[in-house]
């Protein structure tokens, strides 16, 4: 894993060989069929590769084909780290999808890469039970 600032936003690129456990971990693979997950932009969105190596960008919350956008990825080396932040992961406590409001502290915590993955399969799960017809993450 590497991470750090690449212009005004914050990577979490993940190893090769932690693609297949991460995509596993975040649900994409199940949201996603096809999908691959290869890290983290601005703690708010996945980034996702497809089966052509295409890069997309996907809301941690909701993982939906529907929100897909095309996303230019950094080199990882040129990523500036910072260790404020590495290891770390701002996570809205009622996402956004939800109501939550991004500019009220008490809406902003932060957690472990183990613990971010968990909440966005539980929320995204929350999310699939809302929406028919979406797969159960």
């Amino acid at each position: 894993m590497n991470e750090g600032w690449f212009g005004d936003n914050y990577y979490v690129l993940f190893a090769e060989t932690e693609v297949k456990f991460k995509s596993q971990r975040y649900g994409v693979d199940t949201a996603l069929p096809g999908y691959s997950a290869i890290g983290l932009r601005d703690w708010a969105d996945l980034v996702v590769r497809d089966r052509h190596g295409d890069v997309y960008s996907v809301p941690v919350v909701p993982i939906d084909l529907e929100y897909l956008s095309p996303c230019d990825l950094p080199d990882g080396t040129s990523l500036e780290s910072h260790s404020r932040f590495t290891g770390r992961v701002k996570w809205y406590v009622t996402p956004l999808i939800f109501g939550g409001d991004p500019k009220a502290e008490e809406n902003v915590t932060w957690v472990s890469h183990e613990h971010h993955a968990e909440l966005v399969v539980w929320w995204n799960q929350q999310y699939y039970t809302l929406k028919p017809g979406r797969p159960s993450a």
